[in-house]
């Protein structure tokens, strides 16, 4: 066995680790008993200090030194991996295990406060637990700026996210779309004043819910039920998706009086775990086996929430559907105020409630506080004024209390810092993908009308969550388009949707 080779084992090893890790979470946020926190706190400060030695184990060093030796014989693939996994090592080799272990555990008290303090509108309680873990993960990331040949503690963060995206040309996307998002979501705003979405509040009881996420993520293929599943559907207050290839996990939030809420969540969290279930097998274990990053993962999760799961086409086959599996709870309204309702633009308060056209507003507004806040021009005690201000600015929404202002999100709780640009950028690699879709897919929508998804699904597993972390994320963007990274396709396909859903 060569010096690559034996590298390859040790990578194995480490992702089987971080795949047990990933449902030491998982459990932590469905099923662990209240009392377990301080215990499981510290299971997952151990298993993760635990991941971090491996990673930085010295003999890990010495063979990537003997397989850089031979790589002139080594294939695309394999200098891939072994360019990932130096990086990684160089990266975590500078980081104390002291500081891993501490990170990971402050993590877990603050997921855990946060919780309890939103439940409480309470930011006060709250806030000495984010200023520790913000703390913290300055720490970590100034051991890490000479690793990844980054000159600030931000563009660090993101780079754990979005790998060689720096925040300036981030901001820069980010101008382009916010010139044009605002005037659009005042047209679209003027354009539906008559259209009524409360004919979409009508009480379902749970279980007919859970039902009905059952069937929407199985139409899309991800499978709970058979014998060969690699699935499940649960429980937590903010909805997200873990796991590895075999076992990926995705969980969701009802609310009695908002069907649709549950039916976008699911399409969005299964848009996320495809990915994960569809990445290239024979890459598993190995560093190119992994997501190529998380703006990537949000291009798959949106696609699969907006622009199939709120298109004329595919709803056109499903709203019969949802319709019987509900009893008729929507029987009294028109296929075509549904489909206005669903796709109703409107400032609001709460991000994961956003509509297609502001959604990248909200995650504009926290980009440009995560900025401020890593550059010293924002202190955590400041961040609910700064919060709601760029909220009255942006969106025009006026926050009533912390709860639905700046604690709604987990990310920050979870020390998720850099994480929020790649929601919007996945908005942008999903407008990129379009034109391609078209030229090598003609007629997949027409295919939505009719429930067949089998063909712009395995566009999406055979262009992008295949290629896996084969190419960084602008790279593959522009191999799968071959255009340089830009804001405009998505920007028009949003004004030609609107435009002609709405009549301006």
């Amino acid at each position: 066995m060569n010096a690559y080779e034996k590298l390859m084992e040790k990578e194995r090893e480490a992702r089987i680790l971080g795949s047990g890790l990933g449902i030491l979470q998982w459990d932590f946020e469905t099923y662990m008993p209240p009392r377990a926190i301080q215990l499981r706190s510290e299971q997952i400060a151990l298993v993760t200090r635990m991941l971090h030695d491996m990673i930085v184990n010295p003999e890990v060093g010495k063979l990537i030194e003997e397989a850089q030796k031979q790589s002139g014989s080594l294939s695309e693939v394999q200098k891939r991996n072994l360019f990932l996994a130096k990086r990684e090592y160089d990266q975590e080799t500078r980081v104390p295990s002291e500081l891993v272990a501490e990170l990971a555990k402050q993590q877990a008290i603050s997921v855990d406060t946060w919780k309890k303090a939103k439940a409480a509108k309470r930011w006060k309680m709250f806030e000495p637990e984010l200023q520790k873990l913000v703390d913290l993960s300055v720490k970590k990331a100034e051991y890490m700026m000479e690793a990844k040949g980054i000159k600030n503690v931000y563009d660090c963060m993101i780079d754990d996210y979005e790998r060689a995206m720096p925040a300036d040309e981030i901001a820069k996307l980010f101008a382009e779309l916010r010139s044009r998002l605002v005037p659009l979501t005042k047209k679209c705003a003027d354009a539906s004043k008559q259209i009524r979405t409360d004919s979409l509040k009508v009480k379902i009881p749970i279980d007919v819910q859970r039902t009905v996420a059952k069937d929407v993520s199985s139409m899309v293929g991800y499978d709970t039920s058979s014998k060969q599943a690699a699935g499940r559907l649960d429980e937590t207050e903010h909805p997200f998706t873990i796991g590895y290839y075999d076992d990926v996990r995705v969980t969701l939030h009802y609310h009695e009086d908002n069907i649709m809420s549950v039916f976008y969540t699911t399409l969005h969290e299964c848009g996320h775990a495809l990915y994960e279930q569809n990445l290239n097998r024979d890459w598993m274990y190995q560093p190119v086996g992994q997501a190529a990053s998380m703006g990537i993962h949000e291009s798959m999760s949106r696609f699969v929430e907006n622009m199939i799961g709120r298109s004329r086409q595919f709803l056109s086959y499903y709203y019969p559907k949802l319709n019987s599996m509900t009893g008729g709870a929507f029987k009294g309204v028109s296929f075509e105020d549904f489909l206005k309702a669903v796709n109703f633009v409107r400032p609001s308060k709460i991000r994961i409630e956003a509509d297609e056209v502001t959604y990248s507003l909200h995650v504009i507004i926290r980009f440009e506080i995560e900025r401020d806040l890593f550059a010293g021009k924002t202190k955590v005690s400041e961040l609910p004024r700064v919060w709601n201000q760029k909220y009255q600015e942006y969106l025009g929404m006026k926050i009533d209390n912390d709860s639905e202002g700046v604690m709604q999100d987990t990310h920050w709780a979870s020390g998720y810092f850099g994480y929020f640009p790649s929601y919007a950028m996945g908005n942008v690699y999903d407008g990129m993908y379009l034109d391609s879709i078209a030229r090598a897919v003609p007629g997949w929508e027409e295919d939505l009308a009719s429930g067949k998804l089998e063909r712009i699904l395995g566009w999406l597993r055979n262009n992008v969550h295949s290629k896996a972390s084969l190419y960084d994320p602008r790279d593959l963007a522009q191999k799968v388009t071959g255009s340089k990274l830009t804001a405009k396709p998505f920007l028009d396909y949003a004004e030609k949707k609107y435009a002609r859903l709405f009549g301006f």
